[in-house]
């Protein structure tokens, strides 16, 4: 079925012209992103059905981003922006699943309001998302486990992911998007892959838009590792796999790669000793089809549908994970 591709311009902008030596591997479109996508939208969007039948999801003009997957029915959609340079701009958005008490996936872009670094880390303290019912809040303390484990809260939007404004970087503490992370895992693993995204979104040599998606898979039973107690009475899963998929825009170039990667210990203590490619020896690196495979979740579906066939079928390791 043709999708929608709203946020994507027809014609290039200049600041957007085809670099002279492409990656390896990058896929030319006919099609350029514009980082004053014209689906920045006010807070007062209008909703509306995307069917009549009970049950059907509610959509918004958000969903015609890129970096926003397909819903599931059932589940929560809650977008978070902020002011920024006198116009709003979407942080980050998420689908929260009530059955998990967790967030399915998160998305985000590095882009150019996005991308600069003009505030540290804020450590405000954590909290239930206002934006939540609040039937859905877990309260802001660590997580326990079923058997006395001890996990931490988990960013799945970075604090480094947003340092673009104050209010940007406050917002990824609300607890929507925290999940229970094992401390070994969490620290060094999962943050040294966090910390290449953010120089590659970053680095505007290697792309005009960073689109981001991440999560803890928690759609099956089998990847639940425990349900973690909260003081309220509920409880929160705690994912065995962790997942992302990147896209990125150059010019008229796009390349995506995806990342499929266990909770566990992988025996560092270091962030920064982990080497760049350990992902690819530890063989989790998909392509964003994988991905969907193994996860569900139709990433990309905004991408005409020529385009997206051909930038999810495949990835080059050495564009992403280089030295």
């Amino acid at each position: 079925m043709k999708k929608n591709f709203r946020n994507i311009c027809l014609v290039a902008k200049a600041v957007c012209a085809l670099p002279l030596a492409l990656a390896a591997l990058a896929i030319p479109v006919a099609f350029t992103a514009c980082n004053d996508d014209p689906y920045e939208m006010p807070s007062d969007v209008q909703w509306r059905s995307s069917g009549k039948a009970a049950g059907a999801i509610v959509t918004t003009p958000y969903d015609e981003r890129i970096e926003v997957p397909a819903r599931k029915s059932g589940n929560t959609f809650v977008a978070h922006t902020v002011e920024f340079n006198g116009h709003e701009v979407m942080n980050y958005c998420l689908e929260y699943d009530p059955k998990r008490m967790h967030s399915r996936w998160v998305a985000f872009r590095f882009d150019g309001d996005t991308r600069p670094k003009q505030v540290s880390r804020s450590d405000e303290p954590f909290a239930d998302d206002p934006k939540l019912p609040r039937n859905m809040w877990i309260g802001t303390q660590s997580f326990n486990g079923s058997r006395g484990q001890h996990y931490s809260r988990g960013h799945l939007v970075a604090s480094a992911d947003r340092l673009f404004s104050r209010e940007a970087n406050e917002q990824t503490f609300y607890m929507s998007n925290i999940s229970p992370q094992i401390n070994e895992f969490n620290a060094p693993y999962w943050a040294r892959l966090e910390g290449i995204v953010q120089d590659k979104g970053r680095n505007t040599s290697f792309a005009d838009t960073l689109y981001v998606v991440k999560g803890g898979y928690i759609d099956d039973d089998g990847d639940i590792m425990d349900m973690a107690s909260r003081s309220n009475g509920t409880t929160v899963a705690v994912p065995t796999h962790y997942f992302m998929a990147l896209l990125r825009v150059k010019g008229t170039t796009y390349n995506s790669i995806g990342f499929w990667m266990e909770q566990r210990d992988y025996g560092y203590e270091n962030t920064y000793e982990i080497p760049k490619d350990v992902f690819s020896t530890n063989h989790q690196v998909r392509s964003i089809d994988e991905l969907e495979q193994l996860t569900g979740i139709d990433f990309f579906h905004n991408l005409p549908d020529d385009i997206e066939k051909r930038v999810e079928a495949e990835y080059s390791e050495g564009l992403w994970l280089n030295k």
